[in-house]
């Protein structure tokens, strides 16, 4: 296995502490703003690549799909 970055475990505590307030606040924004299955075109799900030319092209599949399917509603 490899170990990229490490991350420090904040202790339990029974008083709030406003770091975490504002780390979890920053955590919950940035999720919200990833796109979804439907922005991107790409279905949901893990997907394994053997190359990054073979993920390239499936992104591209996708994107293609997803623009005649737009094209298509438009028309």
């Amino acid at each position: 296995m490899r170990i990229i970055g490490r991350r420090t475990q904040r202790p339990i505590s029974f008083e709030a502490c406003a770091v975490a307030l504002i780390e979890g606040a920053r955590f919950n924004d940035e999720i919200h703003r990833l796109p979804t299955g439907n922005n991107t075109f790409i279905p949901k799900g893990v997907y394994r690549f053997e190359s990054h030319d073979a993920a390239n092209c499936h992104q591209q599949d996708c994107l293609i799909a997803g623009m005649a399917k737009i094209a298509g509603e438009r028309a």
